[in-house]
This record gives C-alpha cells, structure tokens and sequence, in this order.
C-alpha cells in the first residue's frame, strides 16, 4: 500500500515536524511520560506472569481451611 516503507529520510523528517510542533521542552516531557508508561505497562505484564510466592501461598492456605 505505502511501498516499501518509511525510511530513515522520511522518519527524520516526521522528526523534525513533531520538533517544531511540541518544541524541545515538551519532548523530554512527552518522553519521560511515555517511558514510565512503558515501565508500568512491563510491570505490570510482569507481575501477571509470575504471581509472588507469598500472594500464591495465602491463597492456597484460604483454600485449605476448613469452613
């Protein structure tokens, strides 16, 4: 559809454009948002994966009292 692609011409050209849009002080903004947004988003995709032990051995204990 776009042919082969964006290049490194195009790509710092759509990066002089967002430069001249937000200006140098908004970047670094925008990217320190943009990086703890991707740590909390990994985080969180972590702590999905591998449950802690203590949080796995409290529910089993739950699940093993008698009511």
């Amino acid at each position: 559809m776009f042919g082969a692609g964006f290049g490194w011409p195009e790509l710092l050209i759509v990066a002089v454009i967002i430069l001249l849009l937000f200006g140098a002080s908004k970047l670094t903004d925008i990217g320190s948002s943009l990086g703890k947004g991707i740590r909390e988003f990994r985080k969180a995709v972590h702590e999905e994966e591998d449950p802690k032990p203590e949080a796995a051995a409290s529910q089993n204990d739950q699940n093993a009292k008698p009511s």
